[in-house]
């Protein structure tokens, strides 16, 4: 017996559907969001500030961190971001899932990322 409807293919369907976000685009939707406290939004920036100098340690050539240990920052940041918005806005958590690795490729990036520094 195999099952007509598929709950899975709607999934990507929306993320598709989702225009991608840069990173100021990200920062301004985030900001103006009701989804998340004021609270909670000053914690995330810091949560991604310490993220940011993380990248800026890794770019300078140091040791630590690793991309590995990046990549895991990374996504559990986003986990906690989509998590906050899933409920209260779906659209910015679906704009978030489709610009997910777009942003992680502008942030590994050395060059792209100094540019975002400056």
């Amino acid at each position: 017996p195999t099952s007509t409807s598929t709950p899975a293919a709607a999934s990507p369907a929306l993320t598709a559907a989702a225009p991608a976000l840069d990173l100021d685009g990200l920062k301004a939707r985030l900001k103006a969001t009701k989804a998340i406290g004021v609270f909670t939004k000053l914690a995330l920036k810091n949560q991604v500030d310490d993220l940011l100098n993380k990248f800026r340690a890794h770019h300078s050539g140091k040791a630590t961190p690793t991309v590995t240990e990046l990549r895991q920052s990374y996504d559990l940041l986003m986990m906690k971001v989509l998590s906050l918005l899933q409920d209260h806005d779906q659209m910015l958590a679906s704009e978030i899932v489709s610009s997910r690795e777009r942003i992680w490729g502008l942030l590994v990036n050395p060059k792209t990322f100094a540019a975002l520094q400056a």
